[in-house]
């Protein structure tokens, strides 16, 4: 069997990463909003970033939908280190889902 495709890792992580930050960001935007809205141009600005920083993140979810969907109809399958690689695991014993399942 071939590998998943190059980008999908970093588009994977560029996903997680940007939705972490966007969640988190909302909370001060959202008090930020408030502060300006007597001034509408401010307003405005600040939705627009927030309007691309959302499209932003939709066009990465479209990228890990399709590199995902190439790697299911190619019969791969990705496997358990793939998907801790993504999440940062600290160096330790690796726990497969295997193991996971029979505790």
């Amino acid at each position: 069997m071939g590998t998943p495709p190059i980008w999908l890792r970093a588009v994977m992580a560029a996903d997680r990463a940007g939705s972490s930050w966007y969640i988190g960001t909302g909370f001060f935007f959202a008090p930020v909003l408030i502060l300006v809205s007597p001034w509408p141009a401010l307003t405005a600005v600040l939705w627009v970033i927030i309007a691309v920083a959302g499209l932003w993140l939709g066009l990465l979810g479209i990228a890990m939908a399709t590199g995902l969907a190439m790697v299911l109809r190619s019969g791969q399958e990705l496997s358990d280190d793939y998907w801790q690689s993504l999440l940062d695991y600290p160096d330790g014993p690796k726990v497969t889902a295997q193991q996971t399942v029979s505790r």
